[in-house]
């Protein structure tokens, strides 16, 4: 079914690493620091925090038994009729009954696991009454908020098409020099609206293309895996994920027990779970942040030949991510960070672009390339085996004039699909078909969501879906039907030729009707294995920071290691950095797993990229020379960069205006800092210590030496400049493409 174009990526047969079997089950170990209210005596220490009435066991229980009870500080309301009276029932009445997971209505399920398909790789069936009732609760749960993508931030834009994309599909917003409106909404997973922004979390990248043909959304993450392999557990997940649903903390983040209960017992979403706790987990901003449409899709060409491709959006002033601690600092100093960046870089004029680029693959009845099942969500091609073709640019120009008109009432869709581009059988995003649709009509207030302005396409409507709420469409003709005569006809069936979306006729094999899924879905930890390993040493010692902290922050002992067991699996070094921090054995490895080859394409570190809408601090008082101070601001503003002039007090210094003063400023908010006046105040002594500490450029005029031996440092350390102004200011631009000077880091952290 695929075209043979010579620029495709060549297509090998390679036997995926599968896991081992399971480990033998084990008795979990003795729980010594609960201590109960009921049975504490009055001289112990009760350690609060625990997430349930009693431990878990490590491995995962089995044998049937009936709901645990609250936990001995907890109570419900009282049980009452609606009018007021007491019932005398118990409050465990109002709680779930017995042993076995069940319907809304009773009915004992056998598997929650897998959707209803044709065969274990065949489409999702309708009839699946049970994905359809554990996905619109779901979605259902929360108003008005989206349940998950609560907090975001949105800029339009325009998307420019090279033409490279032509031979690969007839989509007609992907023609040579076409330009195409966009509305581009970025968003953390987890956290609700007043959440931070910093937090580490998987990030949405949604883009919604007003093409001629209708509209086209492009609904991604800043990670190219999901959790999950199926729908169907999108709830489990993101029930995991949020805030414990007795005291609904922690907010915004996975350092709690039930996240990693589940995804140490659940281990697909292993691979997920290494990403976001490398720095791709924590952005530096929403400009330098990367884009992935995660699903494997179909594309169609004039001549109706197919390909199998993977979208990806690359920034073009590269990705990067902040340091734990800029992260933590920025969520108390300026938890709105990221959506600030956005919107200041676009209104300064330094507009964020990204280019379009695809992996296109042979779509092979196998639909595999290199040994990797293409209809795995949880599964990346890397780059070696098949490059990037770019095919558009992303430029961001304008920012909303309103948030909740534009940024919270835009509806994204998988399923808002343009002739030329189709979906595949992949579980997840046939879920995600039926549950975006479902979601917008609780939150936008009814199905009329696609008329509210920043939804409205740019081609013609002519639809047969009247009346409903929010109806804002005034209907002509008597006859929303067809066949009609008496509208004329009208509207008619297009043809192809016409520009209709015809659904390509792929085949589905014969099978019958089963929760199921290919066995090549197995294999957990083999490229889980391949990021970690693709990692530079100091993004590597970030990773185990970054499950030391999460792990540290969960109470049970039998889910820290569980989670050791997975991290034996991924990688023994790894595992042994993460259990000495906690202070547990180091578990042996109970899977085998191939050694992948390393993938450069996935490190953050060891590029160049534009500096274009960086921000540098400078560093002046009223002892600064005017002339001076205006030259570092334009030699920074010339190349690209934003400068920002901070000062004791605000208001002016001569004639340049002060941005920040050191009641206001923050290094975590710089790229680089140019200092032209020394100061012993704290703020200003704390300002430059921090800006050394994250790896940021820093130039010292020489008049301003007293600066660095305030703080102890030497002048010849790594991202040091000093010298006279213009020379200080040129070194310190310099050192931006990189983002940081990663030598001072990998010294601090050897």
């Amino acid at each position: 079914m695929h075209s043979d174009l010579s620029s495709r990526c060549r297509h090998r047969e390679r036997r995926p690493s599968l896991p081992g079997p399971p480990p033998p089950a084990r008795r979990p170990a003795v729980d010594e620091r609960r201590t109960t209210v009921a049975d504490a005596r009055d001289d112990e220490i009760r350690i609060p925090g625990a997430p349930a009435a009693e431990p878990p066991s490590l491995e995962e229980p089995t044998e049937p038994r009936e709901p645990l009870p609250p936990k001995p500080d907890q109570s419900g309301p009282e049980t009452r009729t609606p009018t007021g009276a007491e019932t005398g029932a118990p409050q465990s009445a109002v709680a779930q009954q017995g042993a076995y997971l069940t319907t809304a209505n009773g009915t004992r399920l056998a598997d929650t696991d897998h959707s209803l398909k044709a065969g274990p790789r065949g489409p999702v069936l309708l009839q699946d009454h049970h994905l359809r009732e554990k996905i619109t609760h779901f979605d259902h749960e929360r108003i008005p908020e989206r349940v998950v993508h609560a907090r975001g931030a949105a800029a339009h834009g325009v998307f420019e098409a090279n033409g490279a994309a032509e031979g690969v599909t007839k989509a007609a917003f992907l023609r040579a020099g076409t330009r195409t409106r966009v509305f581009v909404r970025f968003s953390t997973v987890l956290g609700s609206r007043g959440s931070a922004d910093t937090v580490r979390d998987t990030r949405g990248f949604a883009t919604k293309f007003y093409t001629r043909e209708g509209v086209y959304d492009l609904v991604g993450n800043n990670i190219p895996v999901f959790f999950i392999q199926d729908a169907i557990k999108f709830p489990d997940i993101i029930h995991a994920g949020k805030p414990h649903p007795d005291r609904e903390i922690p907010q915004a983040q996975s350092a709690h027990d039930t996240f990693w209960d589940f995804v140490s017992l659940h281990t697909e979403a292993q691979h997920h779970t290494m990403w976001n706790m490398s720095d791709r987990g924590i952005p530096r901003s929403y400009r330098m942040m990367q884009g992935f449409g995660v699903h494997t899709f179909r594309l169609v060409n004039e001549a109706g030949e197919t390909s199998l491709v993977k979208f990806h959006w690359r920034p073009k002033l590269g990705t990067h991510g902040l340091t734990w601690e800029e992260a933590q600092l920025l969520s108390g100093k300026d938890p709105d960070f990221h959506r600030r960046d956005l919107a200041d870089a676009i209104e300064a004029g330094a507009h964020p672009q990204w280019t379009l680029a695809l992996q296109v693959m042979p779509d092979t009845p196998e639909e595999t390339f290199e040994g990797i099942d293409l209809l795995d969500p949880t599964k990346i091609v890397p780059e070696e085996l098949c490059p990037l073709q770019e095919i558009g640019t992303m430029t961001l120009d304008a920012n909303p004039s309103n948030f909740f008109a534009e940024t919270e009432q835009v509806a994204f869709h998988p399923g808002h699909l343009v002739p030329g581009i189709d979906v595949t059988n992949d579980p997840l995003l046939q879920g995600r078909l039926f549950s975006y649709i479902d979601t917008q009509i609780t939150r936008l207030g009814g199905p009329n969501f696609a008329q509210l302005p920043i939804n409205r396409t740019h081609a013609d409507v002519n639809d047969m879906l009247r009346d409903g709420m929010h109806q804002t469409a005034v209907h002509a003709g008597v006859a929303p039907y067809k066949p009609n005569s008496l509208d004329g006809g009208c509207p008619f069936h297009a043809g192809a030729d016409e520009g209709a979306f015809i659904e390509v006729p792929a085949p589905v094999a014969e099978s019958v009707k089963e929760r199921s899924q290919p066995a090549s879905f197995d294999d957990h930890f083999t490229q889980v294995r391949l990021f970690y390993r693709s990692l530079t040493p100091i993004e590597q010692q970030h990773v185990a920071d970054a499950y030391a902290f999460e792990l540290g922050k969960c109470y049970e002992q039998a889910i820290k290691e569980r989670q050791l067991r997975a991290l034996a699996a991924i990688d023994a070094e790894l595992c042994a950095i993460v259990a000495g921090s906690l202070g547990l054995p180091v578990p042996e490895p109970e899977v085998e797993v191939g050694d992948p080859e390393p993938s450069p394409a996935l490190r953050m570190v060891g590029d160049a990229w534009p500096i274009d809408g960086r921000m540098v601090g400078v560093v002046a008082d009223e002892s600064t020379d005017a002339a001076v101070l205006m030259a570092v601001r334009t030699a920074i503003h010339g190349a690209g960069a934003l400068p920002v002039v901070i000062a004791p007090h605000g208001g002016m210094l001569g004639p340049v205006p002060v941005q920040r003063s050191f009641h206001t400023a923050t290094s975590v908010e710089l790229d680089g800092v140019v200092v032209l006046a020394a100061s012993t105040d704290r703020r200003a002594v704390e300002l430059l210590g921090e800006a050394f500490r994250h790896g940021k450029a820093i130039g010292v005029v020489t008049a301003a030496a007293s600066a660095l031996d305030v703080l102890g440092l030497d002048p010849a350390a790594p991202g040091i400049v000093t010298g006279d102004p213009a020379a200080v200011t040129a070194g310190v631009l310099d050192l931006l493409p990189t983002h940081r000077v990663w030598d001072r880091l990998a010294a601090v952290s050897a």
